[in-house]
């Protein structure tokens, strides 16, 4: 449980709130033009004549705010994943000792193309599309600079994750789908699950569920945190754009709705008197809050509903 001073611990209510206006105007979404133009660029780049990897077995597809429409208006880089298919990592541990055993023998070789080869030749493809000047290596994806009609890239080279559920044969299986990459040059894991992170997102947003609040809430909270910055109220590290929407999945569906007074009232309220520490990320396979480096901390979290709140309590 998050315990803080108990003056800032008491519950927003609506005197001197963020006007109805204000909190609607932050509720709308970017651009999005210009990431489509921009995941095309990057598609064409990988799939061009004179590309190494044209002729492989990868999917290229949007993650982050621009896939899951909660990008604000400032947004700049797009996320793109580049996921090789035809070689693949994985889990076991959910499954049975017979169904490994059947694993095995459904497996029985390595792959001999590994995930650097794929970064290599995705590295190769893009510099020879967009110029070697364009590109450049960062520590968890490949930079591309924006140009005419498009946005900054951080375009991840991964294979497909399978968390295994269920193993009988090449016929009869079941797995979540993720993705996975390392860290250069340290060569750290990373793990990760887009693909239910933005289906889990779409159900949230759901007429049967907030009935189209979510992810409008969700771009309030960014805003709200973009305007605390902007105004020296806020580091630019505290609040993390995919920990933010993680943390606002994790309200529940009745907290959502009416206005979006009351939605930021009700979700700064739940949070504030709710232990954190079994929060999931929105993808439902991560822990939110722990020690790893891919994930928030409860102290951090704290000081940031706290500013919602003094926000709030405070606006002029």
């Amino acid at each position: 449980m998050i315990i803080a001073d108990s003056a800032i611990q008491k519950e927003l209510i609506k005197v001197m709130a963020i006007p109805e206006l204000q909190l609607e105007t932050w509720s709308r979404q970017g651009a999005v033009a210009t990431a489509s133009a921009t995941n095309s660029a990057i598609h064409n780049a990988l799939h061009a004549e004179n590309s190494p990897i044209r002729n492989m077995d990868f999917e290229v597809y949007l993650q982050g705010s621009y896939k899951n429409t909660t990008n604000i208006r400032g947004d700049s880089d797009v996320d793109i994943v580049a996921q090789l298919e035809s070689s693949f990592q994985y889990d076991l541990a959910g499954l049975l000792e017979d169904e490994k055993r059947l694993f095995g023998q459904s497996y029985p070789t390595n792959a001999t193309y590994l995930w650097r080869n794929f970064r290599d030749d995705t590295i190769r493809a893009l510099r020879a599309y967009f110029g070697a000047q364009t590109v450049t290596e960062g520590n968890k994806s490949i930079k591309v600079l924006g140009g005419s009609g498009r946005l900054p890239a951080d375009v991840i080279a991964c294979l497909q994750y399978r968390k295994y559920l269920r193993f009988r044969s090449l016929q009869n299986q079941s797995y979540i789908v993720g993705i996975v990459f390392y860290t250069i040059p340290e060569g750290r894991r990373i793990i990760n699950f887009p693909k239910p992170h933005y289906d889990n997102g779409v159900d949230k947003h759901s007429q049967q569920r907030t009935n189209g609040w979510y992810k409008p809430t969700v771009r309030v909270f960014k805003n709200a945190r973009t305007y605390l910055i902007d105004h020296n109220s806020m580091s630019e590290d505290l609040a993390p754009s995919y920990f933010l929407e993680c943390l606002i999945y994790n309200v529940p569906d009745n907290q959502f709705g009416g206005s979006y007074q009351d939605t930021f009232c009700n979700a700064v309220n739940w949070l504030r008197r709710t232990n954190l520490n079994g929060f999931m990320c929105q993808n439902g396979q991560t822990l939110l809050f722990g020690s790893a480096q891919e994930q928030w901390s409860t102290e951090r979290v704290g000081q940031f509903l706290n500013a919602m709140a003094n926000l709030w309590n405070n606006w002029r």
